[in-house]
């Protein structure tokens, strides 16, 4: 065993030092004293709550709090030492209020202990970070609104299986990207009220023998609702579980996007432009322009899938109560966090500075007999069964493909080849305008429906 001794503040009860490398090895404090601000807001609360119950005087409670607010300046000062000794970010705020106040610092433990003060800074933490990442989902959705709405008008090719479809509008396309954020929304707030549940007053693990009143430290704390047994309260990490589950398929839903954006910016697509300041290029072809904003999102997708099934690995074994392995939960969920606020901040910054190239797209969806479609559904309009009609239009279309033409360029003549039901007036049905003005309905591409759609938006985020 080393020599090197440590200063725990358990050390009561053993007879030796614990090994240097251990010392280091259990240690959390590099990694969890980002949660100091919210460590002191717990003990500035249950300092005031032990005052209300009796166990602390007004001027003890006076000097705690006064004292936590002074470490938290040295911390943001950085002028605090973080002390690996003292293995976490509780212990090294304790101790430093204890060395500030002697006895007095001491006392602010009572009726507590770690694992419920670590659960309740992690709940507080990931309550915060939830309200900023939604913050810009709204700008990213906000972002998207503004552009779906310039580019209502705009045709694009629509895909299935990566091949030309139907033809849609820019306008469109954006805002299936918005109904997948809204979800997403939707499952962060839901998430951010199991979030917000109080396990302080859990103590260890049985709760205390302290007279502890822990609906005002609830509400001194902003919590909704206090956990109902000490043994869950503790030790279980569902939240931030389901915070990851959330997050998870947030980032699936951008990576999505960051690959159509890889895809759309290409030589082989064209159809936007992205601003320079969000791409880079080659250390050896000059003519190379990369969009690594979307690729990196695309990639950093992984992390936060990685996170979540850490945390499910993690929990996956442990018996109540609380367990070591615990302090594993705090870098993945960080890390998720962080990834998931980063990449929306990326996008929210990208999506209004998208510019489309209306003819590329245009001339894209006339490829590929995008309104074959709009062609059955004519002569269905016609009194012919939905499959005949399938069929005619796929002899056309084998047509097209050997003659070179879209539907579109065929004369009255060539069409009636295949039926002599179409009329002149097919042609309405054909062009790429008629085609997208046809679908008028709620959710449909119809640059009407897509002003609608916008609108509905709009007052969707105002109402959050």
């Amino acid at each position: 065993m080393s020599s090197e001794k440590t200063n725990q503040s358990w050390g009561g009860r053993f007879s030796e030092p614990v090994d240097a490398f251990v010392a280091r090895f259990t240690a959390s404090v590099d990694f969890d004293k980002r949660l100091y601000r919210h460590d002191i807001l717990g003990s500035q609360a249950h300092a005031r709550m032990l005052t209300q119950a009796g166990v602390l005087s007004e001027a003890e409670r006076d000097a705690i709090v006064a004292g936590l607010d002074e470490i938290r300046g040295e911390i943001e000062a950085g002028t605090f030492e973080w002390r690996v000794d003292l293995e976490d970010v509780h212990m090294n705020i304790e101790a430093r209020l204890t060395e500030r106040l002697g006895v007095v610092g001491k006392k602010l433990h009572t009726g507590r202990s770690r694992n419920d003060q670590v659960a309740t800074d992690i709940r507080l933490w990931l309550r915060d970070e939830i309200d900023a990442i939604l913050v810009e989902l709204n700008r990213l959705q906000e972002g998207l609104l503004q552009l779906a709405e310039t580019e209502a008008d705009t045709i694009m090719p629509g895909f299935t299986h990566l091949q030309t479809a139907q033809p849609v509008t820019f306008g469109h396309h954006l805002l299936a990207w918005f109904e997948m954020l809204s979800r997403d929304h939707e499952r962060l707030v839901d998430c951010r009220k199991r979030v917000n549940r109080m396990p302080l007053g859990s103590a260890a693990l049985a709760g205390t023998t302290y007279p502890i009143q822990r609906q005002v430290t609830c509400e001194l704390l902003g919590f909704e609702a206090i956990g109902g047994n000490s043994l869950d309260g503790v030790s279980d990490r569902d939240f931030a579980i389901e915070f990851c589950a959330a997050a998870s398929l947030a980032m699936m839903h951008l990576s999505r996007c960051s690959e159509e954006l890889v895809l759309w910016t290409s030589a082989q697509f064209q159809f936007i432009d992205l601003p320079d300041r969000f791409c880079t290029g080659s250390s050896i072809m000059p003519q190379k322009k990369n969009p690594d904003v979307p690729e990196l999102v695309r990639g950093k997708t992984g992390r936060v899938f990685g996170a979540l099934t850490g945390l499910l690995t993690l929990m996956k074994g442990q018996p109540l109560a609380y367990n070591k392995d615990n302090q594993e939960d705090k870098e993945p969920l960080f890390d998720a966090a962080d990834t998931l606020r980063d990449s929306l901040r990326a996008f929210a910054d990208m999506v209004p500075a998208i510019k489309p190239r209306r003819e590329i797209m245009r001339e894209a969806a006339r490829r590929g007999f995008s309104t074959a479609t709009d062609l059955a559904d004519y002569l269905v309009r016609k009194g012919l069964p939905f499959r005949d009609c399938h069929e005619i239009v796929g002899h056309a279309v084998k047509y097209g493909v050997d003659s070179g033409k879209d539907l579109a360029e065929m004369s009255l003549d060539e069409l009636r080849r295949f039926s002599d039901q179409i009329e002149q007036d097919v042609f309405a049905v054909l062009t790429l305008e008629g085609s997208v003005n046809a679908r008028d309905h709620i959710g449909g591409t119809a640059p009407a429906q897509v002003r609608a759609a916008v609108q509905r938006g709009r007052a969707l985020l105002a109402q959050r």
